[in-house]
């Protein structure tokens, strides 16, 4: 497995076997550990207050049928069989369905789209774009942009419910393992016991998750095998001594039987039985740590078996034992026997903490790419592994999950409650993916219409009833997830909203560079030394902040660099293709545009190396330049002259591969001249630090930048065919050597920090939307410093005011 990437672009070799046992296994303690511990509270939700156990058995076999029909149609049938092979690039999830859609029709509402992002590794289509029919949906979802807005809606609402299941997930599980403590204390000190143990657990769970869940995960797996065959064992004991018929409730008839019988509160049951499938999303979720064949073979082998025999084992206790006090005791720990109930106690309670660190993870995982789609302010996002990709800690979403776990555990106090909220979540991330899926059968597969209508109808059919019998439970328990969603969705319309307005303001009143130009002599604008990275939204043009803080104060960086930071429809950008360079203005002026594009999924680097990235890039922009004007000087005269927008407009891909082809863009959408040749750059990095000086070669012409810690060397080949070759080369070792003098005087951080107000005369939504409810999430989040990772000694900070 690659360890810096995950799976990411598997090698079209198929994983030899080991390899798959090795995945197999460890996805145990990754993907399973939430849906393993489901027995600990499916019964006891069930047949809480809403239906009865009876001596006719007719109740518990009945569940026991829908237990495992919903266990075999959704975890086994749906997912393991179709919806796992709607990976992206390896990627599952809900933002790997979606990054799916939008690759194959236009439908992201972020104006800032790209022909070269076509021509990434990670951006592979399922047909070839010219060859592939226009579907009436596509052709529908690219025309009505309330469409567009409807898709992007219910992904929110998928990963508000994914967020709210991070919440919901932790508390349940930890809270019914500890439950088996009522069985050995009295009924007086349970309420003492119990709920404060819980806590105690979660405080330790959610202190642990800044050291990164690879420090421990290595007992992760073990302790879910062990889990496993503890709950098999156990099951399997119980249907031999107690009744081994019981493999005759999993006929379908008994469904019906059971609902024929309890009619309006056995539907309202349905809502703890959808409890047996928590934890099926993660299987999808987390592909892109292992791989489709291991996930496979983990299920259907070990887990989808061990969870059968444990809902049977506890089926056949239930239907030779009666005389319960309560329905309430209907649970796991009933049927455990008395001489392995501590140790079967101690074992449950790990593998929740197991499941819930699983659930944690991928709310931090979800949240850093709600981010990436502009849909959830600025975070903190901290690396704790830095061979392991994805394993990341935000401080402020683990501190408001662990409150929030601790009140719903203090607020509910029992299984009932938590399972109706949980189930709402659950159930509701299902539909989203059943719905997205279908949309990915058509627009990716390309497979008719009436295909993905008949899983649309078939799937969503089955999760619509679940989805109903929790919605019934509102005033139950089910009323916290649909609160937790409501503001969540609140807070990510406010922010995407607003970010797409103020792009679009600074598309209208972005400047070209020739206007800047022209207005510098009128100002006397002068050139001080260092490099200045601009940072901006824009992919062309001049940002309106730059403008404002250039004729407010005439001086500007020797080397001037308009960065944007983008984000792309794909799971990750290998570092080969990540930058795109072009110039901003003539050569002597010393402007770049440097795009710097990541995925869904990608670590951001530290300023430390992308500033040493940066400039090497640069350095290597420059030859390719030269040997770009070369080609065209040998070029009829009539073909050589460009407009300077068309100029600005082409951005070239700089790879750290030399022997991976570089080529120009057009970014209007032509493939520009391809490189004349192959230039190599070599790098040499000693320690942190920044100091340079510059100095040209006899043989091969060179700017060597020779910091105090740091030492990178540009080396320019000589041999050009032009008969300007030495002029050429005079003047591209005259742009490196201004380079290195920049980077041996400084970099300054140049960012906007803006404030943002509606017009006069705005609706009142959108006055309390933009006015009051940004405002006070960008003055209560993260500022994009420390999201770019910029120093504050090095950080210069122009103030701007948008109205929209």
């Amino acid at each position: 497995m690659d360890l810096e990437f995950g799976r990411g672009l598997r090698s079209p070799k198929r994983d030899s076997w080991k390899t798959t046992l090795l995945l197999a296994y460890q996805s145990l303690g990754v993907v399973y550990g939430d849906l393993s511990i489901s027995p600990l509270y499916v019964y006891k939700s069930t047949f809480a207050e809403d239906i009865q156990h009876s001596e006719t058995n007719e109740e518990i076999f009945g569940v026991l049928s829908f237990v495992f029909w919903t266990l075999t149609l959704i975890p086994l049938i749906k997912y393991v069989s179709i919806v796992l092979r709607a990976d992206d690039n390896g990627e599952g999830g809900t933002f790997a369905l979606y990054s799916l859609i939008c690759r194959h029709a236009n439908v992201s509402l972020l104006p800032n789209r790209q022909i070269a992002d076509e021509e990434l590794s990670t951006y592979k289509l399922e047909c070839p774009p010219e060859i592939t029919n226009k579907s009436r949906i596509k052709v529908w979802l690219e025309k009505h942009r309330k469409l567009r807005i409807a898709l992007l809606i219910m992904v929110m609402i998928g990963t508000c419910m994914v967020i709210g299941d991070g919440v919901l997930t932790p508390a349940i599980s930890v809270f019914s393992a500890v439950s088996g403590l009522e069985f050995s204390l009295s009924k007086d000190h349970r309420e003492y016991a119990v709920i404060p143990i819980t806590c105690v657990i979660l405080v330790f769970l959610f202190a642990l998750q800044h050291y990164g869940t690879h420090r421990v995960g290595f007992l992760f797996a073990p302790i879910v095998l062990a889990w496993l065959f503890c709950m098999s064992a156990v099951g399997l004991y119980n249907i031999i001594h107690w009744n081994p018929h019981v493999y005759q409730a999993l006929n379908p008839y008994y469904m019906f039987k059971f609902l024929k019988k309890t009619r309006k509160y056995g539907w309202m049951s349905l809502g703890g039985i959808l409890l047996c499938m928590t934890g099926s999303e993660a299987m999808f979720a987390d592909l892109g740590h292992f791989s489709y064949s291991a996930i496979q073979l983990a299920f259907t082998c070990l887990v989808y078996p061990a969870l059968i025999l444990a809902y049977m084992g506890q089926a056949a206790y239930l239907s030779k034992h009666h005389d319960f006090y309560s329905s309430s005791q209907v649970g796991f720990y009933i049927a455990v026997p008395d001489k392995i109930r501590w140790p079967v106690l101690v074992l449950a309670i790990l593998a929740s903490v197991v499941g819930s660190q699983a659930i944690i993870s991928g709310t931090f995982s979800i949240i850093n790419q709600s981010q990436s789609l502009s849909c959830f302010p600025r975070v903190k996002v901290v690396h704790t592994s830095e061979k392991i990709h994805g394993q990341i800690y935000i401080p402020e979403i683990n501190w408001l999950l662990m409150i929030l776990c601790i009140a719903v555990t203090v607020g509910f106090r029992d299984t009932k409650h938590m399972g109706n909220a949980s189930g709402l979540a659950v159930i509701t991330v299902m539909l989203v993916t059943t719905f997205l899926t279908s949309l990915v059968i058509v627009l990716c597969w390309h497979r008719p219409p009436l295909l993905a209508f008949a899983f649309l109808l078939f799937f969503g059919s089955i999760e619509a009833l679940y989805f109903s019998a929790s919605l019934i439970k509102f005033l139950e328990g089910a009323w916290l997830p649909i609160l937790l969603a409501l503001i969540l969705m609140a807070v990510m319309l406010i922010w995407h909203y607003t970010t797409i307005k103020k792009y679009e303001f600074d598309l209208h009143n972005k400047v070209t560079l020739e206007w800047l130009l022209a207005l510098g002599d009128k100002l006397g604008m002068v050139r001080v030394p260092g490099i200045g990275l601009v940072y901006t939204d824009l992919t062309s043009g001049v940002p309106a902040n730059f403008s404002r803080f250039v004729t407010n104060l005439p001086a500007f960086h020797q080397v001037l660099v308009f960065v944007c930071v983008k984000s792309v429809p794909v799971p990750y950008v290998f570092p080969a293709e990540r930058y795109l360079i072009g110039r901003v203005g003539p050569p002597g002026h010393r402007s770049y545009r440097c795009i710097v594009r990541y995925g869904y999924r990608d670590v951001h680097q530290d300023v430390d190396s992308f500033e040493t990235e940066l400039v090497e890039t640069l350095a290597t922009f420059i030859k390719l330049d030269a040997s770009y004007r070369c080609s065209e000087a040998s070029e009829p005269p009539e073909q050589q002259e460009l407009e300077p927008s068309e100029r600005e407009r082409r951005l070239t891909v700089i790879a750290s591969n030399p022997l991976r082809r570089r080529a120009s863009y057009d970014l209007q959408g032509s493939v520009g001249h391809s490189a004349a040749s192959t230039v190599e750059m070599r790098a040499a990095a000693a320690a942190a630090g920044a100091t340079a000086a510059a100095g040209a070669g006899d043989g091969d012409d060179a700017a060597e930048i020779s910091p105090a810690r740091k030492q990178v060397r540009f080396f320019i080949d000589s041999h050009v065919s032009s008969p300007d070759a030495a002029d050429g080369g005079k003047r591209v070792a005259e742009e490196l050597a201004a380079l290195a003098a920049a980077r041996e005087s400084g970099t300054a951080f140049i960012l906007g920090h803006s404030h943002v107000q509606c017009k006069p005369g705005s609706s009142v939504l959108k006055r309390l939307a933009v006015d009051v409810g940004y405002n006070f999430l960008r003055r209560n989040c993260r500022g994009p410093d420390v999201a770019l990772r910029v120093p504050p000694a090095s950080l210069l900070e122009v103030g701007m005011v948008y109205v929209l």
